[in-house]
Order: structure tokens, then sequence, then C-alpha cells
């Protein structure tokens, strides 16, 4: 991996995050408990054994030992090598063997299946499953106590709804991370289950996205056009800003008729610029917020969809069992390896075929999908990194903020754009907007040299 900053094999199962559930269940919505899933076979209750009733085995200063009843499925359970001090060691007969079949004194017939074996662990003792389960679990805590946190804030008592959008961002923070683990260790957990589950987090995230971006974009294009109407009119590209004459010591400019005549069109453009700013800045408003009240109804009527409440029941399920793919029980953390080595892998050819900053056109909206490709398998490979490693990567900090800048003066951009295209505006309001949209322009174009120098892999940025 590049510049020895890759994900490594965990070294003891503290690496993994703690899980913290603490019962919050989606309020009347709630799943069935574990044991009823178990019993109708469930998602997340099946495997070997499931549904079949158990009796114990008693043993003199050993723990209980279930096995399952005659006619049942066997269900493989390791042998302990280290009994507990002052118990002696008990072994069960085979069927047939000497001794099999006499019960002891009191007891019940014993129904023993045959011989088993368990997997063996890893030489380093951690497994995928301690590293991958407790981060989904602990997800899909943070999502549940979410989910509570809005529902009591969106109540109507709470006017303010400040409560309600932080607890809608943090819904959508746990629903992104278990989305995008379920992507990245698809191989190592249950591939039906985490398909469908994906793409259900993923409507729900992106719907509940929606309103926030639409009030974000909003004030970032009031803010540029009230910056724009009282400064001097951006440069043309290319082109360098115009300078005052050298004079003399002593002497006063000369005020020749050239001279007026060069700073006509500025004073005129700016004058323009007042005029349709205001203008530009209302139609903006107007049809920002009409988004973003359409965004908001389609929030809170698929929070009330049953939709919604299948997505919350499988979240729930996760905070208890995380569904894992067959022969994953016991395998080592390596098994997690090879798919975050693949993300990275993914990030790191697309970060190589960005365009150059030479062959980037002045209004090049066409290269944006590549950006904003490279923008999620970052965040895909962030995801990972803290599943193996159990803390983020803090070197992709500052190029994970320059592609969010830059998502955002590209979609500002594009809102201006849609906003010039009005029919039967006034042309002082289409010079703003086309004013306001070559600003956001050149802010993508500023996130892109950020980010450009702050990705830590230099020997990424250019094409073999």
């Amino acid at each position: 991996m590049p510049g020895g900053a890759g994900v490594r094999r965990p070294d003891h199962p503290t690496t993994t995050r703690p899980t913290a559930v603490n019962g919050a269940l989606p309020g009347p919505e709630s799943p069935e408990s574990p044991e009823a899933r178990e019993a109708e076979g469930g998602p997340g209750g099946g495997g070997p054994g499931a549904g079949v009733p158990e009796r114990t085995v008693p043993g003199a200063g050993t723990p209980e030992r279930t096995v399952p009843e005659a006619g049942g499925p066997e269900r493989a359970f390791p042998d302990r090598t280290a009994p507990e001090a002052g118990a002696s060691k008990r072994t069960v007969p085979e069927a047939g063997a000497p001794g099999a079949g006499a019960p002891e004194a009191g007891g019940p017939d014993p129904v023993v299946p045959g011989p088993t074996t368990a997997p063996p662990l890893p030489a380093d003792g951690v497994t995928a499953e301690a590293v991958l389960a407790p981060y989904l679990q602990g997800q899909a805590a943070d999502f549940l106590r979410s989910l509570r946190l809005h529902r009591e804030h969106s109540a109507p008592s709470d006017a303010g709804g400040q409560g309600a959008e932080a607890a809608a961002r943090a819904l959508r923070r746990s629903a992104r991370r278990i989305s995008g683990s379920l992507h990245t260790f698809r191989t190592v957990l249950d591939p039906a289950w985490a398909d469908h589950l994906r793409t259900e987090l993923a409507w729900l995230s992106g719907t509940l996205a929606r309103e926030h971006a639409y009030a974000g974009r909003l004030t970032r294009l009031l803010d540029a056009l009230h910056q724009l109407s009282g400064a001097t009119l951006p440069a043309a590209r290319g082109t360098k800003p115009a300078t005052k004459p050298a004079t003399k010591p002593g002497t006063q400019p000369a005020t020749t008729a050239a001279a007026r005549t060069a700073g006509a069109p500025e004073a005129q453009g700016r004058a323009v610029l007042g005029v349709g700013a205001a203008r530009a800045g209302a139609l903006l408003e107007r049809q920002l917020t009409l988004a973003r009240t359409r965004a908001h109804s389609a929030a809170l009527q698929a929070l009330g969809s049953s939709r919604f409440h299948a997505v919350a029941d499988a979240v729930a399920l996760l905070a208890s069992e995380v569904p894992l793919a067959p022969g994953t029980t016991g395998r080592g953390a390596e098994a997690l390896l090879e798919p975050a080595e693949r993300a990275e892998q993914r990030l790191l050819a697309a970060v190589v075929a960005l365009p150059a900053d030479e062959s980037a056109e002045p209004y090049n909206e066409a290269q944006d999908a590549a950006w904003h490709q490279a923008r999620l398998l970052l965040r895909l490979h962030r995801y990972a990194h803290e599943v193996v490693l159990g803390a983020a990567d803090p070197v992709l900090t500052g190029a994970g903020h320059a592609l969010d800048l830059h998502r955002d003066a590209a979609e500002a951009a594009a809102a201006a754009a849609a906003a010039a295209r009005t029919p039967r505006i006034a042309p002082a309001t289409a010079y703003a907007l086309g004013v306001l949209h070559a600003d956001q322009r050149h802010e993508v174009e500023a996130a892109r040299a950020v980010f450009r120098e702050t990705w830590p892999y230099a020997t990424a940025m250019t094409a073999p």
C-alpha cells in the first residue's frame, strides 16, 4: 500500500469498538425478541440447530452443556481443554462405545450426537467476527438511539427543531457507516442480507439528506451573492487584473478619457450586479425553499412508512446479531484485510484517473462525476479503516474535507445555472446568476487544488 498508510491486522480484540446498546428500540414498532426470531427461524436466528429444543446435561463442578434432542440436527460445540479450578474434566462417550447409554444416577438418558470438530481459532486469537460484529452492533445502537431522539425532538412542543436536525444527522451518519461496511465486507457477511439492508439504508440516508442539502445550498448561494454585490467583480479567466498607471511622486494621476472609459464597464457591471443580486437572491430563495419543503415532506413520509419500519427492525436485529457468511465463523481477522485493501486500491485508482489541471476547462461540469466518485470511495476507505483499526485515519481528513467542499460548490453552481434558465427573468437577474455561477465554479477549482495539496499519496496523483 502506498505510504504505508494501508490497513493493518489488529493485534488484540480491544482494537474494535465496544458495543453499547441501551435498549433503544424504535418505539411501538419494536421488533420481536431474539428468542421469538430463533423459534420462527427468521433472519439472524437461523443456523444449525435453530428452532430445536435443547436439553441440559449437568456435570459435577462443570458448566451446563446443551445437547439437541433426538432427531434434531447436530450442533458443533468446542470441548473445553482447560476446565475450571477444582472441577474434573468430563467426557461424553460416543454412541456404541463402552459406557454409552449408562446415565448418571437420577439423571435422564441424554441423547448425544456424533463427534464434531470445532473450527480452530487463529493463532492470535482474534477472529473476523470479533472485529466486524462489535463495529456493526455499535453503529446499529447509535442508529436506534438517534431514531429515538429524532422522535422526541420532532414533537410539536419542540419549536426550535435543532434537536431534530442533530438527531437526523446522527441517524444518517450511522446509516452511512453501516451501509458502507456492508458494501466493503460483503464477502464476510450473508450476501443476500447485506445487499438488501445496504440498499434500504442508502434509500433512507439519501431521503433524509435532501432537506439538509437544500438548506445548506441556499445559505451558501445567498452568502456568495452578498459578497459579490459589495466587492469587485471577479476577473475573467486567463486575464490579469487591471493595474493603475505609474505616476511620479508629488503628481496627480491623469484623468484621461481613456482611463474613464476603462473604468466605466466595471462600474456599470457592479451597478447591474447590485440591482440583480436582490432579485437573484429572491429567486433562489423561492426555488430552494420550495425544494426543501418538498424534501421535508418526503422525509416525514418516509419515516412513517412501512418500509422504514422494516429498516428499523433490521437494524434492531443487527444490534443483537450479525449474520455472517457460511464458513466465516472462526476465521482470523485476515479475512477483513483483503476487502479493506480492495477498497483502498479502488480509491487510489479513482484518484489516478482524475483529470489533470492542465486538461481542465473553465466550466468542466462533465468532470465533476469523477471527483464525486473519488469522494464516495474515500468515504468507503475511511469506514473500512474504522472497522479494521478501530479509528478513523487522520491523514485523510483534509482530503475528505476538500472533496466535501468540491461537492457543495459544484451543486451550488448547478443550482445557480438552473435558476438562470428560469423563463422571463430580468437581464440584471440573469447577469447576477451568471456571476454567481462563475464564482462557484472558481470554488470548485479551488477545492480541487486543496485536495491535490492535502492528498497524502503523492505518487497516486499522476497516472503511470
